[in-house]
């Protein structure tokens, strides 16, 4: 049996739908739940509140899934934490797509929406500085990856919300647009202090032992002949 909160969320998403956010007001929305005025207060702050229920939940989940990675699993951790969020957008089917058509319309919700959104970002570019170095040389890396991690998530989600793919495209384009987000951005390993290897590969004729002295001096080692 539905608890008085998703009671709530349901008669919630159901009257903005029907009827407008800015036109239904908290006591219709108890009323449809079937419960009362200070239930809803105890369950939500306000009307804002029942648009965005689950967003610190699903928080707490990149955090964990992030945490729980190492240097060499990052990559993947940072692609799984993006899926959390795509997968609970899924499974709220409609909810979600009334979500979306209000906070086209709804300035507050909006703000509220990027706010949400911020927060996620900051989540990744946390993470993805200090599996880069975390040194001040890696931290334009790191915004820039969390900043492509959001929009590739937000670009599948999109075009999911506006009916232009199905569930299963959805997952499918995701990690295709991951896969290009970790290309562009997230091929430096972490746990190097920021500092990349470069190999060069040449042809030349003259003798090894002359061109060797030269490539010491170029990558600034004393590497073993």
């Amino acid at each position: 049996m539905p608890t008085s909160r998703e009671r709530l969320i349901d008669a919630a998403f159901a009257l903005f739908d029907e009827r407008g956010f800015e036109e239904t007001t908290v006591d219709d929305v108890a009323e449809r739940a079937g419960v009362g005025r200070t239930t809803f207060f105890r369950a939500f702050k306000s009307k804002e509140d029942v648009i965005f229920p689950d967003h610190a939940v699903v928080l707490g989940a990149i955090r964990d899934r992030l945490a729980s990675a190492t240097d060499a699993t990052a990559p993947v951790a940072v692609t799984e934490a993006a899926r959390l969020v795509l997968l609970h957008y899924l499974g709220e089917g409609d909810r979600a797509r009334i979500r979306y058509r209000l906070t086209r319309s709804v300035p507050t919700l909006q703000a509220r929406e990027v706010a949400s959104q911020r927060q996620y970002q900051q989540a990744f570019r946390t993470f993805v500085h200090e599996w880069l170095g975390g040194t001040a040389e890696t931290e334009l890396r790191a915004e820039l990856m969390a900043n492509a991690v959001v929009t590739a998530h937000n670009h599948v989600l999109r075009r999911w919300l506006r009916g232009q793919i199905g569930t299963a495209a959805a997952q499918s384009e995701f990690h295709e647009a991951m896969a290009e987000v970790l290309r562009l951005y997230g091929s430096a390993a972490g746990g190097t202090g920021g500092h990349e290897t470069a190999v060069v590969v040449l042809r030349t004729s003259r003798p090894l032992d002359e061109v060797l002295p030269a490539l010491r001096e170029a990558v600034g080692g004393s590497a073993e002949g």
